[in-house]
């Protein structure tokens, strides 16, 4: 899965999951298999109700109108995502990890004429090979990419982490603080640079600051991995 870093207002750099080929793919074909359904159904429906014919049609194209709509409404109004995105667990957002307008969804949208419609599909997966941060040609004009919010579970994910033998920490007052609360805090940082959700970086900082009644100069995102590398320091050797 490949990352590529943004750097937000608050001067916080954040890791993004740039959301697999494959996973897009997928995505794309539940979206497809919805759509497909829906078509169906509708068209069952107005078959059921026996119109005239003037009116049938007219009925179609409204019925009709959510399908042809459906991605811009689904990640306008469920953030970034639609059915296929939820289950594959990837989003869209802008490059500074920001939730997207709908200005920025429209243009994405109707670009899919190009990278899906015309191309069948070829023109999207080129150009996300090609740039490398998950940007398609809807997605490059828009601003936006599509992450990926799947959880990648490794050592890292507990609380214990192996610290450098020449480790010298800098925060000794992260003594005030438990495990259970540790474990949130990591929980809460891992999550956020997952996901790119800088805000709760901020927030995570702040609450820190004010907790172990202290000041620093460092950058959010560090201030709080150094938090956590101290707190490991101390209760590894107590």
């Amino acid at each position: 899965m490949d990352e590529f870093q943004i750097e937000t207002a608050q001067n916080v750099g954040i890791n993004q999951n740039v959301a697999s080929i494959g996973d897009r793919l997928l995505g794309y074909l539940i979206d497809s298999a919805v759509i497909l359904l829906y078509g169906i159904l509708a068209i069952l429906l107005l078959v059921k109700l026996n119109l005239e014919p003037g009116d049938s049609w007219t009925i179609y194209l409204l019925v009709s109108l959510p399908a042809f709509l459906y991605y811009v409404l689904l990640e306008t109004f469920l953030n970034g995502k639609t059915i296929g995105k939820t289950l594959m667990k990837t989003r869209v957002v802008k490059l500074d990890g920001s939730p997207p307008s709908f200005a920025n969804y429209f243009v994405r949208w109707i670009l899919r004429i190009i990278d899906v419609a015309l191309t069948t599909g070829g023109g999207a997966v080129l150009t996300i090979l090609l740039k490398g941060n998950g940007q398609r040609i809807g997605d490059i004009a828009a601003g936006t990419t599509v992450i990926s919010e799947k959880q990648k579970l490794t050592i890292n994910d507990t609380l214990v982490k192996d610290l450098p033998l020449n480790y010298l920490p800098t925060y000794s007052q992260v003594t005030v603080l438990k495990d259970s609360d540790m474990q949130t805090i990591k929980n809460l940082y891992d999550d956020a640079v997952r996901n790119g959700n800088h805000n709760i970086i901020v927030n995570l900082h702040y609450r820190l600051l004010k907790v172990m009644s202290i000041e620093t100069n460092e950058k959010p995102l560090d201030f709080v991995a150094k938090v956590i590398k101290d707190y490991n320091y101390y209760t590894q050797n107590m």
